[in-house]
């Protein structure tokens, strides 16, 4: 099979850890008998230097041309950086949320899965993580208060920002059973997360989630407030199978669920749309302070290739050969700083990208 990506290096670390995934890629093409053919594409800072803007209908065109999306991390220091200066609409992020509503991309899939390895990185009790947890957060992309209108004006003298948070029946029932599907494919069980008791755009998403409900009886669902959900993933995160929750919540929980794993350079990100087209990224940001420096964590990137060969390509074999070949690195002690600890041996971007290729069978 030939494989069409499009691959947005991004900034910071991004242009890194990408290279290790696409090292990755290519081994693993090439055990399996497939060809790789890369489009790369800019997006968030790297397109704001060159083309003034963080991204041009051009490479919409492009990326929409490929089979899927290898993205690296967008955006810089906020507090340093000259993209920061510039108004919201021309600042790396914006880029992000536009490719997504052009991709149509609303449906976000971060795994949150704590390897036995890493236990002790993860800071929960020990009684909390033992036998590890792995967990799916469902989170819908495009719609919600990101996605809403926005204004700031004056009123009677007095500064006022609006943001509106909205959505239809129909963009939650198309998330709803993309995560009953999932939910299918693993312990079949589905926690969708609002905040019904306040608002009325989360009642509205609980009575569709329960319809959808409906058409998987082998599902079990089960409702639960985003406050509430928030402390439970630090009290008993081996409780959740697939989360299913709005943007901004999925936004916040996911961070959340990330450190509680212990990096948030060990998590992947899909995005997908309702094709096998989906963009694929790691969950953590650009990470400027350590950009160059060879040290930054590839694994969520290699992660999330190995995602796009499952959800957009249906290679599982190979998918999880890559994930095998993470686990086994770890198994063996290797670790990259942000998970290193006493008695394994510190590595860094390239040298981990290489033993995960090395381990591919």
């Amino acid at each position: 099979m030939n494989l069409k990506i499009g691959v947005i290096k991004g900034d910071g670390i991004g242009p890194e850890i990408v290279t290790e995934a696409m090292k990755v890629i290519d081994k693993a093409a090439q055990i399996y008998g497939h060809t790789c053919e890369y489009m790369q594409l800019l997006m968030g800072g790297a397109s704001i230097d060159v083309h003034g803007v963080p991204l041009t209908d051009e490479t919409v065109a492009a990326a929409k041309s490929c089979d899927a999306v290898l993205m690296g991390s967008i955006g810089g220091d906020a507090k340093t950086s000259p993209w920061y200066r510039l108004e919201p609409s021309k600042r790396p992020e914006a880029g992000l949320l536009r490719i997504r509503k052009e991709l149509n991309l609303f449906a976000n899939l971060r795994p949150a899965v704590l390897y036995d390895e890493l236990k002790g990185a993860c800071p929960l009790k020990e009684e909390i993580t033992e036998g590890g947890f792995d967990m799916m957060i469902m989170r819908e992309l495009t719609g919600g208060l990101y996605f809403g209108e926005r204004k700031t004006v004056e009123e009677n003298g007095v500064m006022t920002a609006y943001d509106s948070l909205t959505y239809n029946e129909n963009e939650i029932r198309r998330i709803a059973k993309r995560g009953f599907d999932i939910a299918m494919k693993r312990r079949k069980k589905v926690t969708s997360v609002d905040k019904a008791n306040v608002l009325d755009s989360s009642r509205l998403w609980r009575k569709v989630v329960e319809e959808v409900a409906a058409d998987y009886p082998a599902v079990a669902l089960e409702h639960m407030l985003v406050d509430n959900c928030a402390m439970q993933l630090v009290k008993d995160p081996k409780q959740f199978d697939v989360i299913l929750t709005e943007n901004m919540f999925g936004d916040i929980l996911s961070d959340e669920a990330s450190m509680v794993t212990g990096s948030i350079g060990m998590l992947a990100s899909a995005s997908l749309n309702e094709t096998k087209f989906g963009l694929y990224e790691p969950s953590g940001g650009s990470a400027p302070d350590i950009a160059g420096k060879g040290i930054a964590n590839p694994i969520a990137t290699i992660l999330s290739a190995a995602m796009m060969l499952r959800f957009s390509f249906d290679l599982d074999r190979e998918a999880e050969a890559i994930e095998s070949a993470v686990a086994k690195v770890l198994e063996e002690g290797y670790r990259t700083i942000d998970i290193m600890s006493e008695g394994k041996t510190q590595v860094g971007t390239e040298k981990m990208g290489d033993l995960i290729a090395g381990y591919l069978k």
